[in-house]
């Protein structure tokens, strides 16, 4: 019998076209899953039941009358709850924004609406994406499918247990420092941290302006390489989205040759606290591109040590521009009864912010006040060019360069939540890619010897996102890693 859960989704859209199969019926297996397995795995904070059953016999009467359908047909979608939906309640994780209804649509979501995709539910995440695991989370802890005693890495932990657990067919996530490729790698899914600009920021809420960039988790490559291209380009909406042209990626899937590639393996990736089965696990990933081909290269990028102090410098201080509009008063959640505006605003974040946003806050805060600003914010924004022009020198030397994701799998809920810096450094290879804001695909490589899974990610150079899905879907092809699923 067909399982409809475990289709791609050029599957889908063949079934549903050729009318083997109805738009409603996909729909309801992914609805009668979620039932069965969400209260467990917890990945949702809202399911649009009534919506996406709507939705689904729209689609159905369009096929039934020979109206032309979109490339995302049959495919079902979750979003990350920082992602606004108009006439959706979106709270981005947080008691702050409990009942806030947006008015209008993030424009990549539209986009990926008006390809015929269907949304299926909001997923959970960090209070505002401020997190490493998705335990920040102002309703509840989303697990990992893998093994639910564990974390599945955040902020986007909620869109990536959501497509592991075969929730859905795709789902969207944000990549701040980290958080599309490193619930990715633990959560054993293929992830896209786009160019910074590549993607529209317009319509979700902000945690870093000029780090946030939104992105995808897809079953395989190929699928990703789909909806990033519809995702993408340029927005009158977002004066800081990029005019270049977008590439077809699903047609340069076979552009790139594994032969002759030249990929970067940098040193500094491979100390600072890894875990010896992941390193090995890396270290295979680049034995077998260079037994197809390719010729791995040595190279340093000896700043990299400096990523998380550049990052959680630059990034609270953001934060405490962006959350000062969380006052009670336009939207979200407020105390009632009290006379004087200071007092007001004061019980209002008291009461509904969670301590990580109250914590990043005060960071950001303070690195900006008079007596620090050059001390610190100058002094990061400095170090961060120092990052940026490192990785630009690399990639006269190489094609690509390939990294662990993650130190380590996944851990225990609860490890690392009353030690914010040991959560912090869980995202030690992955923030100096925002720091500069280079593209990179995380992808499944393996497991440990508790079945946990490995990933890794290519970094590619700017804007060279069609490379990126080219390697992945040719290493997905040879190896069939993005077949694995948890048995749930």
């Amino acid at each position: 019998m067909l399982d409809i859960t475990t289709l791609t989704i050029s599957d889908c859209h063949d079934l549903l076209v050729n009318k083997k199969i109805t738009a409603v019926e996909i729909v309801t297996s992914y609805l009668d899953r979620i039932r069965k397995y969400d209260p467990e795995i917890k990945a949702f904070i809202t399911v649009t039941n009534d919506l996406a059953l709507a939705s689904a016999r729209v689609l159905d009467k369009k096929i039934a009358s020979g109206q032309p359908v979109g490339q995302l047909a049959g495919s079902v979608m979750a979003v990350k709850d920082i992602f606004l939906t108009a006439g959706i309640e979106t709270t981005s994780g947080s008691q702050l924004l409990k009942g806030y209804i947006p008015q209008y649509s993030s424009t990549v979501y539209q986009r990926l609406l008006d390809e015929d995709a269907i949304l299926v539910g909001k997923t959970n995440t960090d209070t505002f994406a401020f997190g490493g695991s998705t335990e920040n989370s102002g309703y509840f802890t989303t697990h990992n499918p893998w093994n639910t005693d564990l974390v599945p890495g955040g902020s986007s932990g909620g869109s990536a247990a959501a497509l592991s657990a075969s929730l859905c067919t795709f789902s969207l996530g944000t990549d701040t420092g980290g958080s599309i490729r490193q619930p990715a790698s633990l959560c054993g899914i293929t992830g896209i941290k786009p160019t910074y600009g590549r993607n529209s920021r317009y319509g979700i809420t902000a945690m870093a302006s000029s780090f946030d960039c939104p992105g995808a988790f897809a079953k395989n490559a190929a699928d990703l390489a789909l909806v990033t291209k519809i995702m993408a380009g340029a927005d009158i909406h977002d004066a800081t989205s990029s005019p270049v042209t977008v590439a077809d990626y699903s047609q340069e899937l076979n552009a790139q040759t594994l032969s002759g590639l030249k990929i970067g393996l940098p040193k500094e990736y491979f100390g600072m606290g890894i875990d010896d089965e992941v390193k090995q696990r890396i270290l295979d990933t680049a034995e077998f591109f260079k037994k197809n081909g390719a010729e791995i290269i040595d190279i340093s990028l000896p700043n990299t040590k400096l990523g998380i102090a550049v990052y959680y410098i630059l990034v609270p201080s953001e934060i405490s521009s962006n959350m000062a509009r969380y006052d009670g008063i336009r939207f979200g959640q407020s105390q009632k009864g009290i006379d004087d505006l200071l007092q007001y605003y004061l019980d209002t974040r008291g009461e509904f912010m969670e301590p990580e946003i109250k914590r990043r806050v005060l960071i950001g805060t303070y690195a900006l006040s008079s007596g620090y600003y050059d001390a610190y914010y100058t002094k990061a924004s400095k170090v961060r060019m120092i990052i940026k022009n490192e990785f630009i020198d690399a990639y006269k030397k190489v094609d690509v360069i390939l990294t662990p994701v993650s130190p380590t799998t996944a851990w225990p809920i609860g490890e690392k939540s009353n030690d914010p810096l040991a959560m912090y450094l869980s995202d030690v290879f992955t923030v100096c890619v925002n720091v500069a804001g280079l593209p990179s695909i995380a992808l499944p490589c393996g497991f440990d010897s508790k079945n946990l899974p490995i990933g890794f990610q290519l970094i590619g150079n700017y804007f060279e996102e069609s490379k990126l899905f080219s390697i992945a879907h040719q290493y997905q092809k040879l190896t069939n890693y993005h077949l694995q699923a948890p048995k749930i």
